[in-house]
Protein backbone atom coordinates (compact mmCIF):
# COMPACT_ATOMS: atom_id res chain seq x y z
CA UNK A 1 0.00 0.00 0.00
CA UNK A 2 1.22 3.50 -0.84
CA UNK A 3 1.75 5.80 2.11
CA UNK A 4 -0.04 9.16 2.24
CA UNK A 5 2.99 11.24 1.29
CA UNK A 6 3.51 9.16 -1.86
CA UNK A 7 -0.20 9.44 -2.68
CA UNK A 8 0.00 13.23 -2.37
CA UNK A 9 2.77 13.37 -4.98
CA UNK A 10 0.75 11.29 -7.40
CA UNK A 11 -2.52 13.07 -6.73
CA UNK A 12 -1.03 16.51 -7.21
CA UNK A 13 1.42 16.24 -10.10
CA UNK A 14 2.84 19.27 -11.83
CA UNK A 15 4.96 22.20 -10.90
CA UNK A 16 4.55 21.92 -7.13
CA UNK A 17 5.87 18.37 -6.82
CA UNK A 18 8.63 19.09 -9.36
CA UNK A 19 9.75 22.07 -7.30
CA UNK A 20 9.97 19.89 -4.18
CA UNK A 21 12.05 17.38 -6.11
CA UNK A 22 14.39 20.08 -7.40
CA UNK A 23 14.81 21.52 -3.93
CA UNK A 24 15.53 18.12 -2.43
CA UNK A 25 18.02 17.39 -5.21
CA UNK A 26 19.85 20.69 -4.74
CA UNK A 27 19.81 20.29 -0.97
CA UNK A 28 21.22 16.77 -0.96
CA UNK A 29 23.73 17.57 -3.69
CA UNK A 30 24.98 20.57 -1.72
CA UNK A 31 25.22 18.45 1.41
CA UNK A 32 27.32 15.87 -0.43
CA UNK A 33 29.58 18.52 -1.96
CA UNK A 34 30.09 20.16 1.43
CA UNK A 35 32.10 17.12 2.47
CA UNK A 36 30.17 16.79 5.73
CA UNK A 37 29.27 13.14 5.01
CA UNK A 38 32.11 10.63 5.05
CA UNK A 39 32.79 8.41 1.99
CA UNK A 40 30.92 5.09 1.82
CA UNK A 41 28.22 6.25 4.24
CA UNK A 42 24.83 4.62 3.74
CA UNK A 43 22.00 7.07 2.97
CA UNK A 44 18.62 5.81 4.16
CA UNK A 45 15.49 6.82 2.34
CA UNK A 46 13.55 7.32 5.56
CA UNK A 47 16.13 9.72 7.01
CA UNK A 48 16.35 11.72 3.79
CA UNK A 49 12.60 12.10 3.39
CA UNK A 50 12.41 13.52 6.92
CA UNK A 51 15.42 15.77 6.38
CA UNK A 52 14.07 17.35 3.17
CA UNK A 53 10.34 17.00 3.93
CA UNK A 54 9.46 15.16 0.73
CA UNK A 55 7.74 11.90 -0.12
CA UNK A 56 9.60 8.64 -0.60
CA UNK A 57 8.81 8.59 -4.31
CA UNK A 58 10.30 12.08 -4.67
CA UNK A 59 13.44 11.10 -2.76
CA UNK A 60 13.82 7.94 -4.87
CA UNK A 61 13.81 10.11 -8.00
CA UNK A 62 16.42 12.39 -6.41
CA UNK A 63 18.64 9.43 -5.54
CA UNK A 64 18.34 7.95 -9.03
CA UNK A 65 19.52 11.26 -10.47
CA UNK A 66 22.45 11.48 -8.05
CA UNK A 67 23.45 7.89 -8.86
CA UNK A 68 23.42 8.73 -12.58
CA UNK A 69 25.60 11.79 -11.93
CA UNK A 70 28.08 9.83 -9.84
CA UNK A 71 27.53 11.52 -6.47
CA UNK A 72 26.33 8.31 -4.81
CA UNK A 73 26.35 4.59 -5.60
CA UNK A 74 23.57 2.04 -5.39
CA UNK A 75 24.26 -1.67 -4.95
CA UNK A 76 22.15 -4.69 -4.07
CA UNK A 77 22.35 -5.46 -0.33
CA UNK A 78 24.41 -2.31 0.29
CA UNK A 79 21.86 0.34 -0.56
CA UNK A 80 22.69 3.90 -1.58
CA UNK A 81 26.05 5.15 -0.33
CA UNK A 82 28.21 8.21 -0.72
CA UNK A 83 30.97 7.81 -3.27
CA UNK A 84 34.45 6.63 -2.45
CA UNK A 85 37.29 6.81 -4.96
CA UNK A 86 40.31 4.74 -5.81
CA UNK A 87 43.56 6.66 -6.17
CA UNK A 88 43.28 6.21 -9.95
CA UNK A 89 39.75 7.67 -10.01
CA UNK A 90 40.86 10.57 -7.85
CA UNK A 91 43.78 11.23 -10.21
CA UNK A 92 41.46 11.34 -13.23
CA UNK A 93 39.19 13.89 -11.54
CA UNK A 94 42.08 16.07 -10.43
CA UNK A 95 43.60 16.03 -13.91
CA UNK A 96 40.26 17.06 -15.40
CA UNK A 97 40.02 19.89 -12.87
CA UNK A 98 43.49 21.07 -13.87
CA UNK A 99 42.51 21.26 -17.54
CA UNK A 100 39.11 22.91 -17.03
CA UNK A 101 40.11 25.42 -14.37
CA UNK A 102 43.21 26.60 -16.22
CA UNK A 103 41.01 27.23 -19.28
CA UNK A 104 38.56 29.18 -17.11
CA UNK A 105 41.41 31.30 -15.74
CA UNK A 106 42.51 32.14 -19.28
CA UNK A 107 39.00 33.27 -20.15
CA UNK A 108 38.80 35.30 -16.95
CA UNK A 109 41.92 37.19 -18.02
CA UNK A 110 40.11 38.08 -21.25
CA UNK A 111 36.58 38.72 -19.96
CA UNK A 112 36.59 39.65 -16.27
CA UNK A 113 34.93 42.97 -15.47
CA UNK A 114 36.63 45.55 -13.26
CA UNK A 115 34.15 44.69 -10.51
CA UNK A 116 35.01 41.00 -10.73
CA UNK A 117 38.72 41.76 -10.55
CA UNK A 118 38.09 43.94 -7.50
CA UNK A 119 36.23 41.02 -5.91
CA UNK A 120 39.24 38.76 -6.53
CA UNK A 121 41.52 41.35 -4.94
CA UNK A 122 39.33 41.54 -1.85
CA UNK A 123 39.26 37.78 -1.46
CA UNK A 124 43.03 37.58 -1.81
CA UNK A 125 43.45 40.30 0.82
CA UNK A 126 41.32 38.17 3.15
CA UNK A 127 43.49 35.14 2.39
CA UNK A 128 46.60 37.10 3.33
CA UNK A 129 44.97 38.09 6.61
CA UNK A 130 43.78 34.54 7.33
CA UNK A 131 47.25 33.12 6.75
CA UNK A 132 48.83 35.79 8.96
CA UNK A 133 46.59 34.94 11.91
CA UNK A 134 46.70 31.18 11.27
CA UNK A 135 42.99 30.78 10.60
CA UNK A 136 43.04 27.68 8.41
CA UNK A 137 39.26 27.23 8.19
CA UNK A 138 38.72 30.82 7.04
CA UNK A 139 41.58 30.51 4.55
CA UNK A 140 39.94 27.42 3.04
CA UNK A 141 36.64 29.26 2.68
CA UNK A 142 38.37 32.19 0.95
CA UNK A 143 40.18 29.74 -1.29
CA UNK A 144 36.88 28.25 -2.46
CA UNK A 145 35.45 31.74 -3.04
CA UNK A 146 38.49 32.75 -5.08
CA UNK A 147 38.14 29.78 -7.42
CA UNK A 148 34.39 30.32 -7.71
CA UNK A 149 34.98 33.97 -8.59
CA UNK A 150 37.51 33.03 -11.30
CA UNK A 151 34.93 30.64 -12.77
CA UNK A 152 32.25 33.33 -12.81
CA UNK A 153 34.64 35.94 -14.23
CA UNK A 154 35.41 33.65 -17.18
CA UNK A 155 31.88 34.10 -18.58
CA UNK A 156 32.19 30.73 -20.31
CA UNK A 157 29.13 28.66 -19.48
CA UNK A 158 30.14 25.47 -21.27
CA UNK A 159 33.43 25.24 -19.39
CA UNK A 160 31.70 26.22 -16.14
CA UNK A 161 29.07 23.48 -16.51
CA UNK A 162 31.76 20.88 -17.20
CA UNK A 163 33.71 22.07 -14.18
CA UNK A 164 30.63 21.87 -11.96
CA UNK A 165 30.14 18.18 -12.81
CA UNK A 166 33.51 17.26 -11.31
CA UNK A 167 33.39 15.45 -7.98
CA UNK A 168 36.50 17.21 -6.73
CA UNK A 169 35.03 18.19 -3.32
CA UNK A 170 34.21 14.52 -2.66
CA UNK A 171 37.74 13.50 -3.60
CA UNK A 172 39.12 16.14 -1.23
CA UNK A 173 36.83 14.90 1.56
CA UNK A 174 38.21 11.39 1.18
CA UNK A 175 41.89 12.07 0.67
CA UNK A 176 42.82 15.33 2.32
CA UNK A 177 44.58 14.94 5.64
CA UNK A 178 42.48 17.19 7.88
CA UNK A 179 45.19 17.16 10.54
CA UNK A 180 47.78 18.55 8.14
CA UNK A 181 48.61 22.23 8.21
CA UNK A 182 46.77 24.32 5.63
CA UNK A 183 47.38 26.26 3.45
CA UNK A 184 49.94 24.22 1.57
CA UNK A 185 53.27 25.98 1.25
CA UNK A 186 53.22 28.25 -1.80
CA UNK A 187 49.43 28.31 -2.07
CA UNK A 188 49.06 32.01 -1.35
CA UNK A 189 51.78 32.99 -3.81
CA UNK A 190 50.15 30.82 -6.48
CA UNK A 191 46.85 32.65 -5.99
CA UNK A 192 48.67 35.96 -6.25
CA UNK A 193 50.19 34.87 -9.58
CA UNK A 194 46.75 33.93 -10.91
CA UNK A 195 45.33 37.31 -9.92
CA UNK A 196 48.26 39.20 -11.46
CA UNK A 197 47.77 37.40 -14.76
CA UNK A 198 44.05 38.27 -14.76
CA UNK A 199 44.70 41.89 -13.76
CA UNK A 200 47.24 42.32 -16.59
CA UNK A 201 44.84 40.66 -19.07
CA UNK A 202 47.36 37.95 -19.95
CA UNK A 203 45.43 34.75 -20.79
CA UNK A 204 48.53 32.61 -21.39
CA UNK A 205 49.97 33.59 -18.02
CA UNK A 206 46.62 32.97 -16.31
CA UNK A 207 46.37 29.49 -17.84
CA UNK A 208 49.94 28.67 -16.78
CA UNK A 209 49.50 30.07 -13.26
CA UNK A 210 46.27 28.17 -12.63
CA UNK A 211 47.66 24.96 -14.12
CA UNK A 212 50.71 25.20 -11.88
CA UNK A 213 48.53 25.89 -8.83
CA UNK A 214 46.10 23.03 -9.40
CA UNK A 215 48.86 20.61 -10.44
CA UNK A 216 50.79 21.38 -7.25
CA UNK A 217 47.69 20.70 -5.16
CA UNK A 218 47.06 17.49 -7.13
CA UNK A 219 50.58 16.20 -6.59
CA UNK A 220 50.42 16.94 -2.86
CA UNK A 221 47.04 15.26 -2.50
CA UNK A 222 47.96 12.16 -4.49
CA UNK A 223 51.30 11.77 -2.75
CA UNK A 224 49.46 11.74 0.53
CA UNK A 225 46.85 9.30 -0.81
CA UNK A 226 49.44 6.86 -2.09
CA UNK A 227 51.45 7.04 1.12
CA UNK A 228 48.31 6.16 3.08
CA UNK A 229 47.62 2.93 1.15
CA UNK A 230 48.89 -0.40 2.55
CA UNK A 231 50.74 -1.16 -0.70
CA UNK A 232 52.57 2.15 -0.60
CA UNK A 233 53.58 1.60 3.02
CA UNK A 234 54.94 -1.84 2.15
CA UNK A 235 56.95 -0.39 -0.74
CA UNK A 236 58.39 2.27 1.56
CA UNK A 237 59.42 -0.33 4.12
CA UNK A 238 61.35 -2.32 1.51
CA UNK A 239 63.25 0.60 -0.01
Amino acid sequence: MMDSSEYDDVAEPGRGSQTRQDQAYEGLRSLLLSGSIEPDTRLTEADLTRMFNVSRSTMRAVLVRLVQEGFVTSEVNRGVRTRSFTVEEALDILEARETLESALAGKAAERATDEEIDALRRILDEMVDCKARGDQAAYSQCNRRFHQQVKEAAHQQTLARAYDTLLYPLVMRQYRNLSARHPRGGSLEEHQAILMAIVTRNPDAAVAAMRHHVASARRALLLQARESTPAAKTDQETT
